[in-house]
């Protein structure tokens, strides 16, 4: 065995873990999904939009707030690649990935902290791409984590408990901006502070990241980085395919979920509190469904080393939870939707990084190609409510819905032709 190997987790087709590593990653990953996504979710779903509602009015904040996820898109799209990449082939004492998770951390939640302040919807969407930037230096080194240090057996669990803190943080964070609708700038405190001690709080708790400084360097030049940043082609049909299949799905259940708010009031009818009430009640739905799917089926996914499987199951789930609000138009079928939805998102997160993984076509360039991957889930986090603000404009709220099951049906298809993996 080489250097590298013998200094590095990244052969991790030898990789075993102890009983105590087990544990502090799968704490380490949950804290990790529950702190970001606690306070990204009071912002996203809850303060952001009421503070444009507030500032320029109902119609327009529609149409800036699509223009907003828009740029943060691009912005996502961007900072994940780049930072999975220089992850990838950093050499320093603290390892590849804990430096850009704890200075991430930081950049996001100070500039998510400062959204909360600013009245002019041209700096908001400044501090909002700035805070995605942060975001993604957390995320995307975390998420090469699992192939650099986690065993291959264990990488549904693991994503399974990043899955359950993801969906534990969304209900956290919407319960705790539905809380501070009338009252906000708290909000947007408790929001930066989750997010600015996400990184921190992960790596504290995650086993100490060997040292890469002893790493052979990189060799060639600025070229050569740039070279770098080439997508995968060969023997990568798979990863394409995964690709695709995630960012569909993604993309149909945030086109329902970062709107939610708007759909209450100007589809169903509700006023903002009486929105906030139900926006509390299915948070606290989406946060029991998904912690009992994310951990279910990541650790049943490992048992029969099955990771298509549950995608299935999870598209049905989502598409009836699409379907119920199309139909039924109340305040009722939302929250219905929070059940069927948020356990489909939960049964696909659960198995998603592991099935990520099982598809990347060369392991040692795991963070970049992984980086590409995520930048699925950014597409269809920021893509997916710009469709939905089109979809508005042009034929109104409803026909939001039966467009997002197209959506995750095809997804399901694109994720079932996948050869690499069963």
């Amino acid at each position: 065995m080489d250097n590298t190997a013998k200094n590095s987790e990244t052969v991790v087709s030898k990789l075993t873990m102890s009983k105590a590593h087990k544990v502090r990653f799968s704490i380490s990953f949950f804290i990790f999904a529950l702190l970001w996504m606690g306070g990204l979710g009071i912002v996203s779903a809850v303060l952001l939009p009421q503070h444009l509602k507030d500032l320029v009015g109902p119609t327009a904040s529609t149409a800036i707030f699509g223009v907003l996820n828009a740029a943060t898109a691009i912005a996502s799209l961007l900072s994940n690649l780049v930072f999975g990449n220089l992850s990838d082939r950093t050499r320093s004492r603290l390892g590849r990935r804990t430096p850009w998770v704890i200075g991430g951390g930081l950049v996001g939640g100070i500039s998510l902290f400062a959204i909360g302040i600013l009245n002019n919807a041209w700096t908001i969407g400044v501090a909002y791409c700035i805070s995605m930037v942060g975001l993604n230096m957390m995320i995307a080194p975390v998420i090469a984590t699992l192939s650099d240090r986690v065993s291959d057996d264990m990488r549904a669990t693991m994503s399974a408990f990043m899955s359950a803190g993801t969906t534990c943080g969304t209900s956290l964070g919407t319960l705790i901006g539905a809380y501070f609708i009338t009252l906000q700038i708290p909000g947007f405190v408790i929001a930066g502070v989750l997010m600015g001690v996400a990184g921190i709080c992960t790596v504290i708790v995650w086993p100490t990241e060997p040292s890469s400084k002893d790493l052979p360097a990189v060799a060639g030049g600025f070229s050569e980085l740039l070279a770098s940043f080439r997508p995968p082609l060969k023997g990568a049909r798979d990863f394409w395919l995964a690709f695709l299949g995630r960012t569909l799905l993604i993309f149909s259940y945030y086109m329902i979920l970062n709107y939610q708010l708007y759909i209450l009031e100007s589809y169903i009818g509700q006023g903002k509190t009486s929105a906030a009430a139900t926006i509390s009640v299915m948070s606290v739905v989406t946060m029991i469904v998904g912690l009992v799917g994310s951990l279910a089926s990541g650790a049943i996914s490992d048992a029969i080393g099955r990771r298509k499987l549950p995608v299935i199951i999870s598209a049905i789930l989502l598409a009836i939870g699409y379907l119920l609000p199309w139909v039924m138009r109340s305040a009722t079928s939302m929250i219905l939707f929070a059940g069927f939805a948020g356990l489909g998102y939960a049964v696909y997160g659960a198995v998603d990084q592991a099935l990520n993984i099982d598809v990347l076509p060369n392991k040692e360039e795991a963070g970049k190609d992984l980086g590409i991957l995520n930048i699925a889930t950014t597409l269809g986090q920021t893509v997916g409510p710009i469709v939905t603000s089109i979809v508005v404009v042009m034929g109104g709220y409803k026909l939001v819905f039966p467009i997002a099951i197209v959506f995750v049906l095809l997804a399901c298809i694109f994720i079932q032709m996948i050869r690499s993996t069963k």
